[in-house]
């Protein structure tokens, strides 16, 4: 039978200190899971945690082992009934939370403080399979430290906090250059891969697949980057920046609706102006749309292009995505409309807005062309005494026959709506059309970033021996929506975010933009370094088109070289001498040379005690090295006097 020594860390019971450091290192990890978990989860692992606390510091015995055991199965219980399923990353993250408060019901002794530190090692990663921001990457950085600092602490109780914090320092400062390698050198997958069934597409997009008056009034005062631009040249003008996004064609009264989707085996364009190549890096969105200005040259890689001009994704866009693009500004599809598409570009609903359809039919009546129509349409929003606001009062069933001839307030879509009802009403092919308009550029990186602010719906009219043409009703209201953005429109009364009014200090907009810019090369350069980005890397050292067996190799002797390099470097401090050892060394020697040689199981203490009993007239000056030997060696300091001190008192030692 072994028998265990009382001071092996397996068998030492959990301190106040270690409950201590533990608990702070489960807070920075399960703290930040709060608003993802069931609030029910976070309450019970704080009172587990208090539970024990309480236990730990009034020395109470810990409750039986049921009660650990029930409670798990009761959590577990709960967790189904919340998401009915025990799998899965929500589901699973939660049980994770639930059971690191149980364990440290259940933990007698520093055996399952480890596995305690182990499970807060896990909880880290979780954390990244939400969000992989820089504060996320710090906090997660600050709590490595703290978890392994824990994990010294219960191996070194005798070492004070700086102590322990420099030495578990140290061990993760030596890990970073093996992380640097597999980070570089590891095969990238398509994908994150935390992409776990059903529970892995969240996100927000600005835009949505179908548009009614409202569908756009919290997205506007929204400051979230949509996505961001990099022009080779000069960017665009604002007025000139209409990122396309999706187009509605049908209109039930109510709602507009994309249209059914012809895509283009190949396509050219016709008209334009000026040519603008730029690169862009698109922030995910869980839908298959993809921006560019009107309008794309060419397509980006695993997209196609539909017979309205919408860029789409063979696949919804879940990663951040970065793709080249080139346009031709005022440019236009090539092509013929079909007749069956301008059939639906005239189709109105029956029995709706009938003010504006006699309005709209007057106009036809007076007017000479199709053009005069348009020029009619802006003319009387121009002229109407309409007013651009974020904050439009409700509509009720005849949506644009209220809005043109009652309240005359209201933003984007509104103007679009109604001026493609009257295109329609009055004969004219017309569409709506959304995406993003404008753009803040960024001094610092010069990226031009667009926002979910920057949301805009516009309009387009088919009009003979052209095409489509844009129109944007918006402008004709409010001409500052294109020159100065959202923050330029809106009436002083209404107050937008702070990050988004136009009258910010100076200082909080020179802040955000390098922010902004920082967080840009974080994503270029650490989340986007991806399976296309891996293979510049290696074909820049030499690897040409690298198969899984040059990579592993590469990976292996890189790895095997900084391990060399660092035990070198751990080592270096063999080769300098130890006074305080040297010193102990010398005095076994002396005894050595008396007859008693120092086993090699022997601690300073026994043989001291068998020492003295040796040479019992020599029993003082063996005590006093031995215990000045084992303060310097095993103490907290060790003082240049008492180095000396020990030194003198081995030099004058002789056995007899």
């Amino acid at each position: 039978m072994i028998r265990v020594h009382p001071l092996m860390p397996e068998a030492r019971s959990v301190t106040a200190r270690d409950m201590g450091w533990l608990a702070i290192s489960l807070a920075l990890v399960i703290v930040p899971h709060s608003e993802r978990v069931p609030w029910w989860v976070s309450v019970s692992a704080l009172c587990l945690l208090g539970w024990r606390t309480y236990l730990v510091l009034n020395l109470r015995p810990l409750p039986w082992r049921w009660v650990p055991l029930a409670l798990a199965v009761i959590g577990m219980a709960g967790i189904w009934l919340e998401y009915r399923t025990l799998f899965g990353r929500s589901a699973g993250i939660a049980l994770l939370v639930l059971f690191a408060g149980l364990k440290l019901i259940e933990m007698r002794s520093h055996r399952d403080a480890t596995v305690v530190v182990f499970l807060s090692y896990f909880l880290i990663i979780t954390n990244f399979l939400f969000t992989q921001s820089i504060p996320t990457a710090l906090v997660m950085c600050c709590a490595l430290l703290v978890i392994t600092t824990t994990l010294v602490s219960f191996n070194a109780p005798q070492r004070n906090i700086v102590a322990l914090v420099h030495i578990a320092g140290t061990v993760l400062l030596h890990a970073v250059p093996i992380a640097v390698l597999l980070f570089m050198l590891f095969p990238r997958v398509q994908g994150p891969l935390w992409r776990l069934p059903q529970d892995a597409y969240t996100g927000i997009t600005g835009l949505s697949e179908t548009m009614s008056p409202g569908s756009f009034s919290k997205l506007s005062q929204s400051d979230a980057i949509a996505f961001r631009a990099l022009f080779s040249g000069r960017p665009p003008p604002s007025r000139h920046l209409y990122w396309r996004g999706p187009v509605f064609l049908d209109f039930d009264g109510r709602t507009w609706r994309n249209g059914s989707f012809r895509r283009l085996s190949e396509f050219e364009l016709t008209g334009g102006e000026t040519r603008y190549s730029y690169t862009v890096i698109l922030e995910p969105h869980q839908r298959d749309w993809l921006f560019a200005l009107d309008m794309p040259e060419y397509l980006p890689p695993r997209a196609w292009i539909s017979g309205d001009g919408q860029l789409i994704s063979y696949a919804p866009v879940r990663t951040r995505m970065r793709y080249e693009m080139a346009s031709l500004a005022g440019a236009r599809l090539a092509e013929e409309e079909a007749p069956a598409v301008l059939g639906r570009a005239l189709r109105l609903p029956p029995n709706f807005n009938p003010r504006t359809r006699a309005l709209s039919e007057q106009w036809r009546r007076e007017a000479r062309g199709d053009e005069q129509i348009v020029q009619t349409a802006l003319r009387h929003l121009r002229d109407g005494g309409f007013q651009y606001t974020l904050l439009p009062p409700l509509l009720g069933r005849d949506s644009v026959d209220e809005f043109l001839f009652s309240t005359r307030a209201g933003f984007c879509e509104h103007f679009s709506s109604a001026f493609v009802f009257l295109m329609r009403s009055a004969g004219v092919p017309a569409r709506v059309v959304t995406g993003y308009q404008g753009g803040e550029l960024n001094p610092v990186d010069r990226y031009l970033t667009v926002r979910q602010a920057d949301a805009h719906a516009w309009a387009e009219v088919y009009l003979r021996n052209q095409g489509w043409i844009r129109v944007d009703p918006t402008a004709a209201v409010s001409p500052l929506r294109l020159d100065s953005g959202l923050a330029g429109a809106v009436p002083g009364a209404e107050q937008l975010p702070l990050l988004l009014r136009a009258e910010i200090p100076e200082w909080i907009r020179s802040a955000r933009n390098n922010w902004e810019a920082l967080v840009n090369q974080w994503n270029l350069q650490i989340l986007g370094y991806n399976t296309d980005r891996q293979r510049e890397f290696l074909n820049r050292l030499g690897m040409i088109d690298p198969d899984w067996k040059s990579l592993a190799f590469a990976m292996l002797t890189s790895t095997a070289v900084v391990l060399a390099l660092l035990i070198a470097w751990s080592l270096r401090g063999l080769r300098r001498s130890d006074p305080v050892q040297n010193a102990w060394v010398a005095f076994c020697a002396k005894l050595g040379g008396r007859g008693l040689e120092r086993r090699p199981q022997e601690g300073p203490r026994d043989f001291a005690l068998r020492a003295s009993d040796r040479f019992p007239g020599q029993r003082a000056a063996i005590g006093a090295v031995s215990e000045l030997y084992i303060a310097l060696r095993y103490g907290r300091t060790s003082p240049a006097g008492e180095v000396s001190r020990l030194r003198r008192l081995v030099r004058e030692f002789t056995p007899a």
